[in-house]
């Protein structure tokens, strides 16, 4: 099965610079005018997933509660560590999560239309202890 996560953007620019350039995601493809949508493909390369981002003449409408969230986890402390710095070093001011779990394991950011993400540590502390 693949997965494709789809949502509409206002701004396919800042999103396609917030997911590649800070978060380290990769661009793999996209589309333009295809039925008055452009579109944006952002995922890794040769994993069954990616995210769809797709802005239009309609404006997007999102609507989400503090639990509605991706969560990132990164493999190894040192690339959490250096996703944190990214984060600094481009002015991403972390938000405290509703849920307890994510303030312990993790910082919690949003993206440029406001949905959370969770940069977990937990992932990354469990590879290193293996």
């Amino acid at each position: 099965m693949f997965l494709r996560v789809a949502r509409h953007t206002n701004d396919l620019k800042k999103i396609e610079d917030f997911y590649v350039d800070i978060l380290g995601f990769e661009l793999l493809g996209g589309f333009q005018k295809h039925n008055n949508y452009d579109g944006i493909f952002i995922g890794k390369s040769g994993l069954d997933w990616h995210f769809e981002f797709t802005q239009s003449n309609a404006k997007a409408n999102h609507s989400f509660d503090e639990d509605d969230i991706i969560v990132l986890y990164p493999k190894t402390i040192a690339t959490y560590n250096e996703l944190i710095h990214k984060l600094t070093y481009h002015n991403i001011p972390t938000i405290e999560p509703i849920n307890p779990f994510w303030k312990e394991n993790g910082k919690m950011i949003q993206d440029p239309d406001g949905y959370r993400i969770v940069i977990s540590s937990l992932k990354a502390i469990i590879n290193e202890i293996e």
